[in-house]
């Protein structure tokens, strides 16, 4: 073997890609009730789409981003997250021009170069929502619904709502003073990192996970206590609403989210070991970042699907099981074959799951292969099943058997 997989990566298969198979369709079916539609971006994008959408002092454009430069000499980057690539689409497509809201959402690749960590490889996959053109503070309930209902149906049963607003860049300014202010009188037990922060962006040394830093921010201020007017308003609302929905939540003022273009409403599922199930908020700031013809208000999230596979081992949550092999035909000699494939091929048209031979086993190796596969029931054909006209349908829980004609065997009538 030449080689092996990168480090942060993962083969899917087995067990893990059905647990997928499940999560995705779960999305999916959840989408499709709040009418909010599939969009599929590149992989790649233009750098510089991530340098304004994301943000340049952010860890993720600074350190985190796979760039490099194509043939022709353009900066590429793979995508990072879902949402500046889906707002992208949704100007360059023109999609604005529709009755307003727009909603999307994306089960995406996503690449971080980053140390690998539970639930988290540099190759990713995010599903995402992004609610593009209201201001309301339903739009952010809406996308928390969905999540409280995707939680609950997939069994997990230990992640909490926790919410904040980091307000507006009205408000901001203020904050980021009181911020700097209060930084810059312990800025000598700061991390190398946070010191250059606090220049360039003070509200992401909030976010820091260095147990030094973390310290010092305990008693940082907080966004909440600097909102104006209508941010004010509009997150009394929000937790209104969700008081209204019966939807707990959790009022964390150290939630800042590391992305720059989030405004007003952050959010995250957290379970009690403080790990992160799921993150979003508003970014009312993004399109225009992206377009500045464009002033047009937004809010989502993503949910990393590795993400949840590690909470539902955690929690120990049993899915329910992959559809199993409904039949075993066995073939006996190859006068046997084509009769028998043409049942195969019958019953799979009708849904059944079927399994036949295809090493040229004996009998008694088939009838091991098919107890191996949880096969239900088995049959044998050979040329005297063919002759007679009848085979024997085996229960393998059971070990019962009982005469079938070969028609009815074909038609299901055994089901």
């Amino acid at each position: 073997m030449i080689t092996q997989r990168p480090k942060g990566t993962q083969d899917w298969y087995g067990e893990n890609m059905y647990r997928r198979t499940v999560i995705e369709a779960l999305a999916r079916k959840l989408c499709s009730a709040y009418h909010i539609k599939e969009v599929i971006t590149p992989v790649f994008e233009h750098t510089v789409l991530f340098a304004r959408g994301v943000g340049e002092t952010t860890d993720v454009v600074q350190k985190e981003m796979y760039t490099f430069e194509d043939k022709g000499k353009r900066s590429i980057t793979l995508k990072p997250e879902g949402t500046a690539g889906a707002v992208r689409a949704y100007l360059e497509n023109n999609m604005y021009a529709q009755p307003a809201p727009t909603k999307l959402f994306y089960v995406t690749p996503a690449f971080r170069y980053e140390q690998p960590q539970s639930g988290r490889l540099r190759q990713h996959h995010q599903f995402g929502i992004e609610f593009i053109g209201s201001k309301s503070p339903l739009a952010e309930v809406e996308l928390i619904s969905l999540i409280t209902e995707f939680i609950h149906e997939i069994g997990l049963k230990d992640a909490k709502l926790h919410i904040n607003s980091i307000g507006c860049k009205n408000c901001r300014k203020t904050y980021n003073e009181a911020l700097l202010a209060y930084l810059k009188q312990h800025e000598d037990q700061l991390c190398p990192t946070c010191r250059e922060r606090m220049q360039k962006n003070p509200l992401r040394v909030i976010d820091c996970k260095v147990p030094t830093c973390k310290e010092i921010v305990k008693d940082a201020p907080r966004t909440i206590d600097y909102l104006d007017d209508e941010c004010r308003e509009h997150f009394e609302e929000l937790k209104s609403l969700l008081d209204e929905l019966g939807i707990a939540y959790e009022v964390d003022t150290g939630i800042v989210r590391g992305l720059d273009y989030y405004t007003k409403t952050v959010f995250e599922f957290v379970n009690s070991e403080g790990f992160t199930l799921c993150g979003g908020g508003r970014y009312d700031n993004l399109v225009h970042e992206i377009d500045e013809k464009q002033d047009i208000p937004a809010v989502g999230f993503g949910m990393g699907i590795e993400r949840i596979i590690f909470f539902l081992e955690k929690e120990n949550v049993a899915l329910a099981p992959e559809p199993g092999v409904e039949l075993y035909i066995g073939i006996l000699g190859r006068e046997a074959r084509g009769r028998a494939y043409k049942i195969v091929d019958s019953l799979r048209k009708k849904g059944v799951i079927v399994e036949t031979d295809y090493m040229d086993r004996s009998a008694k190796a088939q009838m091991k292969y098919a107890n191996k596969i949880g096969a239900k029931y088995t049959v044998m054909m050979g040329s005297n099943e063919l002759e007679s006209g009848i085979v024997h349908l085996k229960n393998m829980e059971d070990g019962q058997q009982q005469e079938i004609s070969i028609e009815a065997l074909a038609n299901g009538a055994w089901r």
